[in-house]
């Protein structure tokens, strides 16, 4: 498995210490006017600080986002840490909707609001995830490649997935996801 999803930091930590299991995306610029779509169903989680905002996140992950902005200041090297599955994926287009959901990822509200209303079509993509940890992270250089404003990039070289433990228990998971499923209703 080479394909990595771009995400800022401060939501990689938050999926993999199990406090959220959801992505919101509504698409990179370089995604062309079709927007967001989930090209792959397992992936790499791929750390950046690209437009990562500390004013975005709230309160618990400002504190979080401190801690990992003062110890993830080099921008020469990568390091992938877990990895991540679909578990399901749909677009909402109820801000409503949306808006339920809010206990259940560290994004401000404001700030969903804004990327929702972004563009010609209102909505968000929302990825359900089940995040797997490495017992050791893997350290890469950052490539040219991996640069820009888009969700996916193709990691090279090999990426070896021994060793991969869930972060959440099967209990932990389906109580968090039926949670979800609960506020989608």
């Amino acid at each position: 498995m080479q394909t990595a999803f771009k995400e800022w930091t401060v939501v990689v930590d938050a999926l993999e210490k199990g406090n959220q299991i959801v992505i919101l995306r509504k698409g990179g610029i370089r995604e062309g006017k079709a927007g967001f779509r989930v090209d792959s169903e397992s992936f790499w989680l791929f750390p950046t600080q690209f437009h990562q905002q500390r004013e975005a996140v709230i309160a618990p992950a400002q504190e979080r986002y401190d801690r990992i902005k003062r110890a993830d200041d080099d921008n020469d090297s990568l390091s992938i840490r877990s990895f991540a599955k679909v578990e399901q994926h749909l677009e909402l287009e109820s801000w409503d909707t949306i808006s339920r959901l809010q206990a259940l990822h560290i994004w401000r509200e404001e700030v969903i609001k804004e990327r929702f209303e972004w563009g010609q079509k209102k909505g968000l993509f929302l990825m359900i995830v089940r995040v797997y940890q490495l017992p050791t992270a893997i350290e890469m250089p950052m490539l040219k490649q991996y640069g820009g404003c888009r969700s996916w990039v193709e990691l090279a070289p090999s990426m070896p997935a021994h060793g991969l433990r869930p972060v959440l228990d099967d209990r932990q998971f389906e109580q968090q996801r039926n949670a979800l499923s609960d506020l989608l209703k």
